[in-house]
């Protein structure tokens, strides 16, 4: 059993040379020193002398003389994989900057406010899958507050959110709006009847299931509950957006959906629209670095957005 602490690993990668790195993976590609040398137009003992000095960094040799040939080491072919990436990401670094394609998916990495709705999510991420440029996406769900230090780290392309940046943040980010819906009011058969009946009034006389409190979109509900006089008696609150809409398929009670995905929550869930919240909208966002959109990905999500998600 190998064992190597942390400060025998940090010294290791201080010495580690990567040009002694370079002409071991020359070796091992080209099938011998002879080649490997004629190839990088140096001598065979210069090559043999850095691959003895990368083993004894490494305090493991890296190749076994069987007659005439080399053959790689367990441990060579552990470094190997190694050298290989290190050199494909070197190439790609050098393609990348002058502009060259480089034949690997472009990463796209977003992160999702947990409290968005995962229909909305998909929707919106739509266009980074069906566009002609391959991406390699990752989605990263977590609340808002937690995405923006991710943000601040580089390590989000964009997020998108039911809200703008928070008000008194120091995290330096922009806040791009992709448009706006209204919130309708679905239920399944058992509510349906008795919810529509008189509405917005009779939302006082169901169950409802609210986002938890921590979300946007719940305190601009409870104030226009309020507005109404309409005292809700909230059956539960969920933070999950799918898991509101499997609750109220199952008949637990009346939930509040942006209208702008009525057509998707009515086919998938086998609920219907009771009704509208007059006067209140909520706004969907892109929280990004950059002052202006560019990643082209996420320029076609915003123009999806705004041209269809949210057109009416």
């Amino acid at each position: 059993m190998l064992s190597f602490g942390f400060s025998e690993m940090r010294n290791s990668l201080q010495l580690l040379n990567f040009h002694h790195l370079h002409y071991f993976w020359s070796v091992a590609r080209e099938g011998g020193v002879a080649r490997a040398a004629a190839r990088l137009f140096v001598s065979p003992s210069t090559i043999s002398g850095q691959i003895q000095e990368l083993e004894q960094t490494l305090g493991e040799p890296l190749f076994i003389r069987t007659g005439r040939r080399l053959e790689l080491t367990e441990m060579g072919r552990v470094v190997l994989r190694y050298a290989d990436e290190i050199f494909s990401l070197g190439q790609e670094l050098v393609e990348t900057v002058k502009g060259q394609p480089t034949g690997r998916p472009a990463r796209l990495v977003v992160g999702v406010d947990d409290v968005l709705p995962k229909l909305l999510v998909r929707r919106l991420l739509s266009p980074a899958f069906s566009g002609t440029e391959k991406l390699h996406v990752v989605v990263l769900e977590a609340p808002l507050r937690a995405l923006i230090g991710q943000l601040s780290q580089h390590a989000l392309d964009v997020i998108f959110s039911d809200g703008p940046l928070p008000p008194g943040s120091r995290i330096k980010a922009y806040s791009h709006l992709l448009g706006e819906s209204g919130v309708g009011w679905f239920a399944a058969p058992r509510w349906a009847r008795k919810a529509a009946r008189g509405f917005p009034e009779t939302l006082a006389q169901v169950p409802l299931i609210l986002s938890t409190e921590e979300s946007a979109q719940r305190r601009e509900l409870d104030a226009w509950l309020e507005s109404r006089n309409i005292r809700p008696q909230i059956a539960a609150e969920v933070a999950d957006s799918a898991l509101m809409k499997s609750l109220g398929q199952s008949g637990v009670g009346v939930f509040p959906a942006p209208t702008a995905l009525r057509r998707d929550i009515e086919q998938q869930f086998r609920v219907r629209m009771i009704g509208e919240s007059e006067g209140l909208r909520v706004r969907f966002y892109a929280i990004s670095a950059e002052r202006r959109l560019r990643n082209p990905a996420v320029v076609a999500m915003q123009d999806e957005a705004r041209s269809r998600l949210f057109a009416d």
